[in-house]
């Protein structure tokens, strides 16, 4: 028995500095985002243009983006690493449910950030990933085109569809990851708590302490 708590517990604490690593690298990409939207221009004739002024004309503007592109890739990478703990945790008990859907919906959103991110910079690059991934979204059935069209504006790749990510990007996903994030971490929270009490419960020979205590007391 101790030896299954103390292997709970490992993975518990690892789970939870995963959370906490997840939430501050995420907050570092906000911020840094932040910045970045005070010279950001969302078109496409400004956007690509925008971002060549921050780098080279605005103080460690390079610094800034380089930082958001990082923690932005950070917050994936940890994001899919939380989640292989979790599993190797063997974290499948009711309890755990929070953590686990608030987990894998964070990992999600922070794909859609990069996905989204992808056409912002406006470049040869972005552009023709955006057009061919297009084509793999209008294929799907039945929705595929409403989605291509709610994605691009319904008039090809164009300043609106340089306005629908920027907006899916800065607001909605962003919000979105954050909110997961802090979510995640509080289920992890409280659920060591939760294991904390069921730990107290056992000592270190794995009897129930209330059962040891009764027959030290008969003795």
């Amino acid at each position: 028995m101790i030896g299954r708590i103390d292997g709970q517990r490992l993975w518990r604490r690892l789970a939870t500095l995963g959370a906490v690593s997840i939430l501050a690298m995420g907050f570092a990409a906000a911020l840094t985002g932040v910045m970045l939207a005070f010279y950001y221009e969302p078109v496409a004739g400004g956007a690509h243009e925008s971002l060549a002024r921050v780098v080279q004309d605005i103080p460690n503007g390079w610094l800034v983006q380089s930082l958001h592109d990082w923690a932005g890739n950070g917050v994936i990478a940890l994001g899919l690493i939380q989640i292989v703990v979790l599993f190797l945790g063997r974290r499948f008990q009711p309890g755990w449910l929070v953590a686990w859907i608030s987990g894998i919906l964070l990992v999600l959103a922070t794909i859609g950030l990069g996905w989204t991110a992808m056409i912002l910079d406006w470049d040869q690059v972005g552009y023709w990933r955006q057009k061919v991934e297009l084509l793999t979204i209008e294929a799907i059935p039945v929705l595929g085109a409403t989605l291509r069209d709610a994605i691009t504006g319904g008039a090809g790749i164009s300043s609106t569809t340089v306005a629908h990510q920027y907006a899916l990007h800065s607001y909605v996903l962003s919000l979105g990851a954050m909110l997961l994030a802090v979510v995640h971490l509080a289920s992890l929270l409280w659920q060591e708590l939760q294991d904390a009490e069921v730990i107290k419960g056992w000592q270190p020979w794995g009897r129930p302490a209330a059962l040891n205590s009764e027959e030290s007391s008969l003795g």
